[in-house]
């Protein structure tokens, strides 16, 4: 089953064009529903797909947490996604994805893989307020197969972050020293997991934000705070002075978004700050080609604040002069 994740070269071309390749997945029929739902996640956080190696079991792991698995020397958590869900599945996943996110790897047990679909992340919405709610807030996008089937994009660093891994404890945000500024930053992400740690480390910071949920609605807010600048006299800039993107958000991905601020004459001067889980050089590399200023991998607080506060004081500095 690895021959589904090709190489990235091709892949990473898709990047900054709004495209996307989703390796669609099942976690089983749910006996309280009947249905076997599709499940998607981006192949950029994919390594491989195999059947399930033997799991060892390990005390004092979370509920969801199967144990772990060797691979290559490494011993990988091994995550029963229908059971963090909280699905009743009839029959035992057996297949694993091997994930690599955030700085981390790790495994997802599924019921079984189907293909890769390529597509435009213009056509992935954000799920209706029912579905969001039925999930419990773990899809991100949704989108609508040609044979009618709805995939749902899962949000799997609130996943990751739920079964400890990648869990940033309060002592990591007191870290973050509070710079005491007027400043406004703008960010766009479509995880709830993302934006609360976002908030916290803004909140620590001690600057104000506007949250978004993609990129279609980070461009809206732009332009609205565009349009109230103009009938001002003054420049954006007065009103915020950075902006921090995801990459992976339906309707619109970072990329583009980021493409989109540094073409526009209105938005100069204004930083963006790609914060992002792809942290593979290819996906940095492209950041950069599309104008990002900075490129921060989540979940690091510190790391977060350590490049907003240059940013910010300089700002200050100018304002002040």
């Amino acid at each position: 089953m690895s021959e589904l994740v090709r190489g990235a070269t091709e892949r990473t071309s898709l990047a900054g064009a709004n495209r996307v390749e989703v390796l669609l997945f099942s976690l089983g029929r749910d006996r309280a529903t009947g249905r076997e739902e599709v499940f998607g996640i981006n192949v950029f956080k994919v390594r491989e797909v195999m059947r399930a190696p033997a799991i060892t079991r390990a005390p004092d792991m979370p509920p969801a947490v199967e144990g772990v698995v060797s691979l290559r020397g490494s011993m990988v958590p091994v995550i029963n996604v229908a059971k963090f869900c909280g699905f009743d599945i009839d029959s035992p996943p057996n297949i694993v994805i091997v994930t690599e996110y955030n700085r981390q790897v790790q495994a997802m047990l599924v019921h079984s893989v189907d293909h890769i679909l390529r597509m435009e992340w213009s056509d992935m919405r954000v799920p209706p307020p029912m579905l969001a709610h039925r999930m419990g807030g773990l899809v991100t996008a949704v989108t609508e197969l040609a044979d009618k089937r709805i995939v749902m994009l899962l949000d799997v660093e609130r996943i990751l972050s739920e079964t400890a891994a990648a869990g940033k404890d309060i002592d990591e945000f007191q870290e973050v020293q509070n710079m005491n500024a007027e400043r406004t930053i703008l960010f766009a992400d479509d995880s709830s997991m993302a934006r609360k740690q976002i908030e916290q480390t803004l909140t620590q910071l001690g600057v104000s934000y506007i949250a978004t949920r993609n990129g279609k609605e980070a461009w809206a807010k732009l332009d609205e705070l565009a349009t109230r600048a103009d009938a001002a006299h003054m420049s954006v800039y007065n009103l915020i002075q950075a902006i921090i993107t995801d990459i992976e958000m339906p309707e619109m991905d970072g990329y583009v978004l980021t493409r989109k601020i540094k073409n526009d004459a209105r938005f100069a001067g204004i930083p963006v700050v790609m914060h992002s889980s792809l942290s593979a050089d290819a996906n940095i590399n492209v950041g950069m080609s599309v104008g990002a200023d900075h490129y921060v991998s989540k979940f690091h607080p510190k790391e977060l604040a350590d490049v907003l506060r240059p940013v910010l004081e300089a700002g200050q500095k100018d304002k002040d002069a």
